[in-house]
């Protein structure tokens, strides 16, 4: 199972979801499910911002290189700016769009622009909540816990809930 993380917290979130969402159709594959959005407060930084969440898995995908290049070309297309994405210490912002590969199938891969599965995906409610949404069972393909696991040890408190519109 191909599974991607989307993510917003400036202007319009919820269209910013649907927009990417859309062109990853149109782009790179079919999306086969869809997780609930949820409303979450930022992780690893402080801001007033609260994102949108969303859990998507596709039918197929490009090889993961060629995947992860796709993603970025559609963040870059909604409007994020990237501010040195690949140092060693990253520093959280606030973004327009944010894609992230947590799982390709069970493949693990620890290159300089690839680490798959998200290697932060175990320590944040805002993944595994919607993930819980999509696949509870599925393992963990380098910790070995399924995903309901995952959560049960999770010590992320940050508030995650179901997103409405209203």
């Amino acid at each position: 199972m191909i599974v991607l993380l989307l993510g917003s917290n400036s202007g319009k979130r919820l269209e910013l979801l649907k927009k990417a969402c859309k062109l990853i159709e149109d782009r790179i594959a079919g999306i086969k499910l869809r997780s609930p959005v949820y409303e979450t407060e930022p992780w690893g930084f402080v801001s007033g911002d609260l994102f949108l969440n969303q859990v998507i898995c596709l039918d197929s995908a490009p090889e993961p290189d060629i995947l992860l290049e796709q993603v970025m070309q559609i963040e870059n297309e909604l409007g994020r700016k990237r501010t040195g994405r690949m140092e060693k210490k990253k520093k959280y912002s606030s973004r327009i769009i944010d894609i992230d590969i947590l799982f390709y199938n069970n493949l693990v891969i620890n290159s300089e622009k690839l680490i798959i599965p998200h290697p932060k995906l175990h320590l944040r409610r805002f993944t595994l909540l919607p993930l819980m949404n999509i696949s509870k069972d599925m393992k963990h393909p380098v910790i070995g816990k399924t995903i309901e696991e995952l959560l049960e040890d999770c010590d992320d408190e940050l508030s995650v809930s179901l997103y409405s519109e209203s």
